[in-house]
């Protein structure tokens, strides 16, 4: 079952869902509740710089999310969201416990362990930089 074919189309697959779940809480926090709402919610997390960090985080989610669909810079900006990622958990869902019931961290564990897959494993050849880099070219 491990062929170049299965594997590729896994990724895919893979890193479409991941770019969408992010492009959503990237679209949320620039445009739906809003850049202030989110500067306001992360200053009450203690984040520092909250107004910066709100305004990176949206558009990092939002663009790196569409990136990682089409595969395009996709070790990168699977490195960036993780540390989203990570920060969301120090700050938010640590102390919670486990399960994202409790508002836990469990849902932000997968999402890391997700985007570390694609930082080692890379996007596959069905993506842009498969394409662009392939020594396969003819």
């Amino acid at each position: 079952m491990d062929t170049p074919a299965v594997r590729d189309g896994a990724l895919l697959l893979f890193r479409a869902i991941l770019g969408v779940v992010f492009c959503a809480h990237g679209f949320e926090k620039l445009f739906i509740v809003g850049p202030a709402a989110t500067t306001q919610y992360f200053q009450g997390l203690g984040i520092p710089q909250p107004g910066l960090i709100a305004w990176c985080t949206g558009a990092v989610e939002l663009l790196g999310g569409a990136l990682l669909v089409i595969g395009l810079l996709s070790t990168v900006v699977a490195g960036l969201l993780c540390v989203i990622v990570l920060g969301a958990l120090w700050f938010q869902h640590a102390e919670h416990g486990f399960f994202i019931a409790s508002g836990g961290f469990e849902y932000v564990l997968v999402l890391a362990a997700g985007l570390i897959m694609i930082v080692v494993f890379g996007p596959g050849r069905v993506s842009v930089d498969g394409l662009v880099y392939s020594r396969d070219r003819l």
